[in-house]
């Protein structure tokens, strides 16, 4: 089997980390990458040739994919240019700044059925994540009533000089809930199906930014869960935690593993409730010490494109729908909604 001619359209931290995995396969292999930081066209130490943006990359190399690690404003645009160059593509979160922009993707998507795209909801990929929704299939616990989940930092991380992109609305589209957040909302709705009701806070009184450094929601799903979020950029120890309660007990994720470390160890703490238990039932917390998701994540895309296997998870149609329920967080608060001209047409 020929290897999958990979192209990289932007080359920083998540670019690079790409390329790791990427070359780690024996059926796929990095042979260009391009980023606006590079001063031309030109080869690397290490042989991998380099442009300035996704255009000329595109047209410079035979490619058969094509990884979209680009700020928000053009994620989609770039997206819809690989696909029509006749590309499989594989596209970071969110898609874009707004539901209209996977939209447009996804609308050329269907205009070239035999291209695979695939969207980076890597948190899916997480083995606590993974074994939690194995012991939601099993029935073992019964029906999800409701979820609790805070994702937070410390405040808008910027990668170098080039990296201050997050905090301005024109090239981001949104705040830590768009950034960040879009993978608990992601989560959520894996847990707890699709949350047609919603009620929001959405501020920005710390950082003062043009996009929001925290957003409450308060959900409710068409089955009946109800879950409760806050996606924040003001959690001074970095946290990640979902608690979800089951008929029968509960699930809690706590941490995360991550290239930065900060979130603590990734764990999952199953609850058993009994009757008899007076509040304190047995519980088993499972520790994981190693992050399989970006390499198996980019298996699954492989599978996709070499063996016709289908897109699991990160599907076009899960970043729309993840997309369109950060957009109802958004425009839940009338006052964040009319400040910023938002349209709820979802």
């Amino acid at each position: 089997m020929s290897k999958l001619r990979v192209g990289i359209a932007g080359y920083g931290v998540v670019g690079q980390r790409r390329r790791q995995f990427i070359d780690q396969r024996d059926d796929m292999v990095t042979v260009a990458v391009c980023d606006r930081t590079f001063k031309g066209e030109g080869v690397l130490p290490d042989g991998l040739r380099h442009y300035t943006n996704a255009q000329r990359l595109m047209e410079a190399e035979t490619l058969d994919a094509l990884f979209v690690c680009l700020t928000n404003d053009v994620a989609a645009e770039v997206t819809c240019a690989g696909l029509e160059r006749g590309l499989h593509v594989f596209c970071e979160k969110p898609p874009g700044r707004d539901v209209a922009d996977i939209e447009r993707v996804i609308a050329c998507e269907a205009r070239h059925p035999g291209l695979k795209l695939k969207y980076g909801f890597n948190h899916r990929y997480h083995d606590s994540v993974r074994d939690a929704l194995a012991l939601l299939a099993s029935g073992e616990l019964g029906r999800v009533l409701n979820m609790r989940g805070v994702y937070g930092k410390s405040q808008f991380i910027s990668y170098g000089a080039h990296s201050d992109w997050r905090t301005q609305r024109a090239v981001a589209g949104g705040g830590i809930l768009l950034d960040q957040g879009i993978h608990m909302v992601d989560l959520m709705r894996l847990f707890g199906d699709e949350f047609d009701e919603v009620k929001s806070i959405v501020t920005n009184d710390f950082w003062k930014h043009d996009i929001e450094d925290n957003a409450y929601a308060l959900m409710r799903s068409r089955t009946g869960v109800v879950a409760m979020l806050h996606s924040t950029a003001t959690q001074w120890r970095h946290r990640f935690n979902l608690e979800i309660t089951l008929e029968k007990g509960a699930l809690i994720l706590s941490g995360i593993l991550s290239g930065s470390k900060s979130y603590g160890a990734e764990t999952l703490t199953v609850v058993w409730a009994d009757g008899d238990d007076n509040g304190d039932p047995k519980e088993q917390t499972t520790r994981y010490n190693r992050d399989p998701s970006w390499a198996d994540e980019i298996a699954e895309f492989a599978d996709a494109v070499l063996r016709g296997g289908a897109v699991v998870a990160g599907s076009s149609n899960d970043a729309l729908e993840t997309m369109r329920l950060v957009y109802r967080i958004y425009c839940a608060d009338s006052a964040w909604k009319a400040r910023w001209h938002l349209s709820d047409e979802i």
